[in-house]
Order: structure tokens, then sequence, then C-alpha cells
């Protein structure tokens, strides 16, 4: 759940979901953690306040990276909940939620929870008002009849009674759980260091700030530290692995053999080399499963990616002879293809990389640790690594703002001009066409042998795609653009990954 925080995201709409989360999971234990935002704490209370009038004991872990959440699930198995909007701006936050075991829920658990929401909020969108029994009316002998004598809570149809008051569930601190997950951490490389190597990170002023010099420092790296400063406004300003800009800065300022970004959460991230190139989510696997099955660790000789991972990468594992798999958009995909098939690594290109041996999400940290760790191994460069890591296709990718994404299933016509590019690509290169699950739009991207020609793939669908769900080149749908002037300006907006 994300959203604008305290209009979108209300301290109301959270205490419900608190509620409603103890209702499905029936846990009497829950840890709630968060990052660096301001509206952090308002909306941790009300998570924990309405986990708390359910009966359930809520354990605050404060400022903790969301792996390190989801890790301290796994390792006292019970539910969790992090409050943080990844890597979005301050203004925005939302609530992640983690079964017991630091799983990801799955759809049915995510449908259980969304229908006991909506029973808990009624058909106003927001908790229903609670009325507190008190002294009779000023102007009756009787008090209304929706209250009930004494000092128990009444709710009004859509809201059930809470616990009585001697069940409800404990507050407690935990100021020990960081400890624990850095020195989870530290442990990843099995007493290997990385002593000797200069490393710049960014912590993008969130929820690894506190802790990931910590880490790094204790492993024997020379740490560089920016964005370590949260104020609760500046989280990924600037910063971090969406902005890497001043990572790559310093990187060569310092003469450093490497920069690692996090997001704001602490779940993703980008590396750079000590040229100053990034290196994302794609070469990272790349560099990582190589070394794991050059030591004989990569699980059944497989890695899990998405359908946004560059074809560049499927041609370096199949060099190596390692399969891959690919799922749809989203780490808990990936994450479900990993547990299904028993296998250990896996990711995105957005830099969010699981090693499900160690970990049972994304975690920036880990992977950076991991990366480094195979440049100390072996002895290489990290601009090495990823150089020899794969031959990256060009790729180009487009959004077009349409009224209806799921119509594109049934538009014919994009799907027949995807099928006339795929043929004259002739396995030089593909295409992508598909719906946004979070915005209203369609992505259109595209791989070939030169920027070029990606460009011009991506858009050449990408306008079939505005013509046939009713959006012009000029961002107007065609109904609207009937009947006004044209107007300068295009919808159509490109962006290399």
């Amino acid at each position: 759940m994300r959203g604008r925080a305290n209009t979108e995201l209300t301290p109301e709409l959270v205490l419900a979901l608190g509620r409603a989360f103890a209702r499905v999971t029936h846990s009497k234990r829950c840890l709630v953690g968060r990052d660096t935002r301001l509206s952090g704490p308002m909306l941790q209370s009300a998570l924990q306040a309405g986990l708390c009038s359910e009966g359930v004991d809520v354990v605050d872990l404060g400022v903790l990276p969301t792996p390190g959440i989801a890790w301290l699930s796994g390792d006292l198995d019970c539910p969790a909940a992090v409050i943080s909007a990844s890597h979005n701006p301050f203004f925005d936050n939302g609530i992640k939620l983690f079964m017991a075991g630091g799983a990801k829920l799955a759809d049915e658990q995510e449908n259980t929870i969304e229908a006991e929401l909506a029973s808990l909020l009624g058909t106003s969108g927001q908790p229903p008002d609670i009325a507190l029994a008190g002294p009779a009316s000023t102007t009756t002998d009787s008090p209304p009849p929706d209250l009930v004598a004494g000092s128990e809570c009444v709710t009004q149809p859509g809201m059930e009674p809470r616990t009585h008051a001697d069940r409800i569930g404990n507050l407690t601190l935990d100021e020990a759980g960081s400890t624990r997950y850095v020195d989870h951490l530290t442990g990843a490389l099995a007493g290997q260091t990385l002593d000797g190597i200069k490393v710049v990170l960014d912590t993008a002023n969130g929820a690894t700030a506190a802790l990931a010099p910590v880490v790094f420092r204790r492993l024997g790296a020379d740490v560089i530290h920016l964005a370590g400063d949260p104020d609760g406004t500046n989280i990924n300003e600037r910063c971090g692995s969406t902005h890497p800009e001043a990572m790559t800065r310093e990187v060569l300022a310092h003469g450093a053999d490497a920069g690692l970004a996090f997001d704001g959460d602490g779940d993703r991230l980008i590396a750079a080399d000590g040229n100053g190139k990034l290196v994302d989510g794609d070469e990272t696997m790349a560099i990582l499963a190589a070394d794991l099955a050059a030591r004989g660790l990569l699980a059944r000789s497989c890695v899990v990616v998405t359908v946004m991972t560059n074809l560049g990468f499927h041609r370096a594992m199949d060099s190596l002879g390692i399969r891959v798999l690919q799922t749809d958009v989203g780490d808990r995909y990936v994450l479900e293809a990993l547990e299904k098939e028993g296998l250990v690594l896996g990711g995105e290109q957005s830099g969010h990389v699981i090693l499900r041996h160690l970990a049972s999400t994304g975690d920036g940290m880990l992977t950076g640790i991991s990366l480094l760790g195979v440049v100390a191994r072996t002895g290489r460069s990290l601009a090495d690594l990823a150089a020899g890591s794969m031959k990256r296709f060009p790729q180009e990718l487009v959004s077009i703002a349409v009224p209806d994404p799921s119509a594109l299933h049934g538009a014919h016509r994009v799907w027949a001009e995807v099928d006339q590019v795929h043929a004259e690509l002739d396995g030089e290169g593909r295409v992508l066409v598909r719906a946004s699950g979070t915005e209203k739009v369609v992505r259109v991207m595209a791989e070939a042998s030169s920027a070029a020609l990606a460009g011009e793939m991506a858009n050449r669908l990408a306008k079939v795609v505005a013509e046939e769900l009713g959006i012009r080149p000029d961002g107007e749908s065609v109904e609207e653009a009937s009947e006004s002037s044209p107007a300068t300006g295009g919808a159509f907006q490109a962006a290399g990954l």
C-alpha cells in the first residue's frame, strides 16, 4: 500500500490495516520498522495501535532497512511490517507486509487482507467514527441508543468491536534487532574480508544510513560515506540508487574501487566501477551467477530474472551453460520462482537482487557485500568483472499514457505489429509491450544491436499503441482531440534503462 502520506495514506487507514493484518495472520506478535521519512513515526504509531487493539504484541524495531526487518521476521518466525515508500520522495509513504518467515504475501493472502480491510472501512473509505460512552445528554434522561452504558467502545456498522482491555497487545522497543542484522550481514562472506577495497557508499539519507558504514568498515573496507544525514525530507533526494550521479563523482574524486548506492529502504543496489561506470542489476547478477557457478554454489545452474532483463544477460548465461527462468516484472514473482524451483539467485535490472540462501527479499547491502566479495576473492577490478560479465544490448523504454491499460490485451493491431518487429529483428533484438500494474500507462521496451534501431522500434510500437488505445501523439484522447485544437508537445516519453 503506497500513497501520499497524511492525505491518501492516512493514520486512520493505516490503523485499520493493522487491525486487518492482525485478524488474517492470527499471530500473537508482529515486528514493525520504518525508514527515515517525516511521516514514518506517525504512520508506524497508527499501524502499531491497530495491531495492539487486536491483541497483538508489537516489537518496534525503529529505523531499519526493509531486508533487515524481513530477515528478523524469518529469524523470529513472526509477521512483520515496514513503513516505507522505497525509492519514492519523502512526501509518499507505504506499508509493506511480510508473513512469518519473512516472505511476501501471496495473492490469496493479499485478497483476504483487502477484504478484511474493506469490511473495517465500510463504504466511506475510512474507518467509521467510534462513539465513547459518557455522561447522559443534557436534553434527555437517556444516553443515545448507539451508546452502551459504562466505558466500553461501540462501533458503527462495518467495524467489529475490538478486544477487551485486558487483551490489548503490548508494545516493546527492540534496540538489539539492528545489531543482529549487522552480524548477519558481516557473516555473509564466511570469514572473507574486504581489506584494501575503497568504496563510496550512498545511503540515500534512508534506512541504511546508520548501518552501512558500520557493516563495510567491519568487513575491512575503506569507506567514503554520502547521503548519510537523514532529516525526514531528504530521503532519495538527488541521491541513492535512483540518482547515482553524486556517487560516481565521488568514486572518481577519491580513486575508489567501487561505489554502492542504495534506495531509501535499502532493498536495491546500483553500483559503479572504479571508472565511474554504472553497474546495474543485470550486470550484478551476471557477475554473481558466474562466481557462484564457478564455485559449485549456483543451485541447479539456474537464475531467475524478469522480462525486463537485458537480452545480453541471456546470451551471457547461455555461454556459461546457466539456465535462465523468466517471470513478470516484480521481485515478488522472482522470489516465488526461486522458492518453487529451489534456486538461490534472481533479481531485476533495477537493482533488486535476491540471494535466497542468505535472505528472503532483495537486500542492497548484502548484494553489495557479495559483489565486492567477488572482487576481493578474484583480485579482479569491478570494472573488469562488469566488462566481462555480459555484452549489453541498447535498450529503449517508452511509456504511453492510456485511459485503460487493460485494453492492451485485445489490441490485435498492436500484437500484429509486435510480431512484425520481431520478424525484422530476426533474433538480434526483441520488443516487450506491457500494461503497467500501478499506473495508467503502457510501456514499450525495445532492444536492438544499436541504440538508434532500439529507439526506432520502440517509438514505432508506441505510435501504434497510442492509436489503438485512444491516445494521440499530443497526449489527448481521440474523443477529446476531435473537439479541440491541435496541441504541441508529445505524449511519448522515452528513457534508456
